[in-house]
């Protein structure tokens, strides 16, 4: 994974004879890292050149770095990420957890987003239920280590399809998620559940943004991806059949196809 100062990323770039098209941003989901985003770095035949930040603590390699505390300290992170490359505006988008992200990044720094991709994400803040089960995760963690969160988060990321049918999928999931630290998800699951609302943020984006989401997602359904759809001007919403939470992974083509379309003909 290539390194520049503190930030890890994955990344390829445009491929040859193809007439380049900009930048791709991909923020990864909770407790998964950069790698998730791999069946998509084949956009990069498209004419993007495509980045995965990996967000702080996350990954095998990622245990010394300072704790988050925020979903700003992570979008603060892409952000010093794309000026240390040296990219000036590029196409950001995430999915869940990065999908927060890929808002703050619209709320602090503007400029840089050429178009947003919200995945299997939300507007909204935690509930006060939300924020209950978030210090429920944070104590079992801290009791029981990583792999008990992870054991019970991963059954609620992917849909009936996938676990009833793509054991390979399962496989690919849980490994990334084993790779994240307890730190990283100490870290991560205070930040998700302070984070603060971003309807507000909805309301005022003037850039090209995509919605997607899987038909069977039952963390962020799609009835409330098509209401961040009638709240930004010109959205496009687009549903993955046969996907659940992580959609761009548990069916790649489907996903592909739609950003596909979406970068050729909005962006």
């Amino acid at each position: 994974m290539p390194v520049i100062g503190r930030f890890r990323y994955l990344e390829r770039p445009a491929a040859p004879g193809v007439r380049p098209r900009g930048v791709l941003v991909l923020i990864h989901a909770f407790p998964l890292d950069a790698r998730m985003w791999e069946p998509q770095m084949s956009l990069a035949g498209h004419g993007w050149r495509v980045i995965a930040p990996q967000l702080r603590q996350f990954g095998d390699d990622g245990r010394q770095d300072p704790p988050a505390a925020s979903v700003d300290d992570y979008a603060g992170d892409v952000i010093d990420l794309l000026d240390a490359l040296r990219i000036g505006d590029a196409v950001v988008g995430g999915l869940s957890m990065g999908g927060y992200v890929s808002l703050a990044i619209c709320r602090l720094a503007g400029r840089y987003v050429q178009g947003l991709i919200l995945a299997d994400s939300r507007a909204e803040a935690d509930t006060p239920e939300g924020v209950e089960n978030r210090k429920r995760l944070l104590a079992l963690v801290g009791e029981k280590g990583p792999q008990a969160v992870v054991d019970e988060m991963v059954p609620k990321l992917v849909g009936a399809t996938t676990a009833q049918s793509r054991p390979d999928v399962m496989a690919r999931v849980r490994a990334l998620a084993r790779s994240s630290s307890a730190s990283a998800i100490s870290g991560a699951l205070t930040a998700l559940m302070t984070r603060p609302d971003s309807s507000p943020t909805l309301a005022r984006l003037h850039v090209p943004t995509l919605v997607i989401v899987g038909a069977e997602d039952t963390l962020t359904p799609p009835a409330l991806s098509e209401q961040m759809r009638q709240t930004v001007p010109g959205a496009e919403l687009a549903i993955v059949p046969a996907a659940g939470h992580l959609s761009n992974l548990e069916q790649p083509d489907g996903f592909n196809a739609a950003l596909a379309h979406f970068l050729e003909h909005r962006v």
